[in-house]
Order: C-alpha cells, then sequence, then structure tokens
C-alpha cells in the first residue's frame, strides 16, 4: 500500500483529501504546516507528499526544499488556491503543480501518475 503525506493547513480540507485518498487505496499521513510535515516525511517515510503553499510556521515551498536537500526523488505535488506562483521558479522543484477545485479527480489522477 501506497503511503501519501498531505501537507494541508485547513482541518477540513485536511480531512476530505484523507478521506477521499484512503478510499482510493492510499494509507495517508497528514500534516498541519510544513515544520509538522517535515517531521512526518523523515518520520514516515511517505511515497508520495501533496503540499499547500500558505501556511503557518513554515510554507509549503520552504517545507519542499528541506525536503530536496535529502531527496531529489519523492514526487511531489504542490497543492494550492494560488495560481499565480506557478510561475515561480522556487516551486519548479515540485512533480505537479495543481490549483485546488472542489472536484479531487485531478489530484487523483495526478497521484496515480506519479507513483507508477
Amino acid at each position: 500500500m501506497k503511503k501519501i503525506l498531505v501537507v494541508e493547513d485547513d482541518e477540513h480540507i485536511r480531512k476530505l483529501y484523507a478521506a477521499e485518498l484512503a478510499d482510493e487505496g492510499y494509507m495517508v499521513v497528514v500534516a498541519g504546516d510544513g515544520d509538522l510535515g517535515y517531521e512526518r516525511y523523515l518520520k514516515e517515510k511517505p511515497d508520495l507528499i501533496t503540499v499547500d503553499i500558505k501556511m503557518e510556521r513554515v510554507d509549503g515551498i520552504r517545507m519542499m526544499r528541506m525536503i530536496r536537500k535529502r531527496d531529489k526523488k519523492i514526487p511531489i505535488i504542490i497543492y494550492t488556491a494560488y495560481g499565480e506562483y506557478s510561475q515561480d521558479f522556487s516551486t519548479w522543484a515540485a512533480n505537479a503543480y495543481l490549483v485546488k477545485s472542489a472536484n479531487l479527480e485531478q489530484l487523483k489522477k495526478k497521484i496515480k501518475q506519479l507513483l507508477r
């Protein structure tokens, strides 16, 4: 079973993603900010990470940089409401950049693609 780390600061959205991805057959680990996300990454050794950009304490871009210093290969999906960051050089280290939607099909499809 593949393990996904979901890093999202909004508790309701985090729970929704966790439930939807668990229904797809994934083991899901969650974190509410980049600092905790980085700790969970080290401890849980996920197969893929989804991360929001704007979060308290440590944002998603900073967390991604910390992870990329240790691991260049783990798939990371930036999943954010802010489409304007897609042209920001600091987001290019992600494997995918998706703008949040009420329909999670695009996210699920990208996860399946990256975990093949």
